[in-house]
């Protein structure tokens, strides 16, 4: 898969099968989508397209710094690598490019840049200068520059029964075995490795503090995790807390891992965490020597788990 910023880089003689959309967390049903555009392209000789917009246009048009989203850009280029597809367009979306008129985005887009044969979209897919454009205008532009639109009816989508709220209300409540269920892949936490306060050392629990710069990241639920990562080309496990750290009056939130069976000094390595199940609630212990206690329960927990 070739990654374009910008669709004005896009160069290619040979028509394309294009779809359009933020595809947060790339869910089940945007796998199901995206298959599709695949086969298609292949069967008729043509690219497959992915056409997307980052940042969100929520954050650009409404200033809205609240939404959170399943993904980082990274995170969700990685996993449409996965699919098959043979282009990831992610164009700069800011005031300027949202006054476009449905009429000038399908000209000077999808027909005049991506040479678009067929467009896959939604249902319920809106385009253009103040979400103007509908399924009955592309149908009409379609016939008008000889281009097929397939829309995906509401039916398809419902039998999937998922989206990407569902996914993150799961995230808000702990529920990873839903999550994992609906994404057809583990969510994913992804930063550097900074220095923290130290605390897990004195305790005999050192852990990776983890920093994720991409403050639109959605972070799950507060508590412990069994998780799993890849350091230095080997697979390990270990436990995640994502919380306050209330026993030792910690204030901010932190995500800190402990690793089993792990010695070496991760600081400044960027590390991908995968979040296999919940543990248990954030706690306040009465005391370091409590908090210790339930560390070595959770310890027993997780390797029981993994054992299963």
């Amino acid at each position: 898969m070739k990654v374009i910023e910008n669709y004005k880089n896009f160069i290619d003689t040979k028509k394309s099968i294009v779809t359009i959309g933020t595809f947060d967390g790339v869910h089940i049903g945007h796998q199901e989508i995206i298959a599709q555009l695949v086969a298609t392209a292949k069967k008729n000789n043509a690219n497959s397209v992915l056409l997307t917009f980052f940042p969100h246009p929520r954050m650009v048009l409404q200033k809205d710094n609240s939404i959170k989203l399943i993904n980082t850009i990274d995170e969700r280029i990685e996993i449409l690598e996965k699919t098959g597809l043979d282009f990831l367009i992610i164009h700069p979306f800011d005031k300027e490019f949202s006054r476009l008129t449905a009429f000038d985005f399908v000209r000077d887009i999808l027909v005049n840049h991506l040479n678009t044969a067929q467009l896959v979209i939604g249902y319920d897919h809106r385009f253009g200068r103040n979400r103007e454009g509908d399924f009955e205008q592309l149908e009409e532009y379609g016939d008008m520059y000889d281009f097929v639109v397939q829309e995906i009816p509401a039916q398809d989508v419902n039998a999937i029964s998922v989206s990407s709220t569902k996914i993150r209300k799961a995230l808000a409540e702990g529920d990873i075995h839903k999550v994992s269920k609906y994404l057809g892949h583990a969510f994913t936490l992804s930063g550097k490795v900074v220095s923290g306060e130290r605390l897990g050392n004195t305790i005999g629990y050192p852990t990776a503090n983890l920093e994720i710069k991409e403050s639109y990241k959605l972070i799950p639920k507060k508590g412990a995790y069994l998780v799993k990562s890849i350091v230095n080309n080997k697979a390990v496990y270990g436990m995640m807390n994502i919380g306050v750290r209330p026993t030792v009056k910690g204030g901010h939130q932190t995500i800190e891992t402990h690793f089993f069976d792990f010695e070496g000094d991760l600081y400044g390595q960027n590390l991908q965490i995968e979040l296999l199940e919940f543990l248990r609630e954030e706690q306040k212990f009465q005391s370091v020597d409590a908090l210790k206690e339930q560390l070595a329960l959770d310890k027993k927990k997780s390797l029981a788990l993994l054992e299963n």
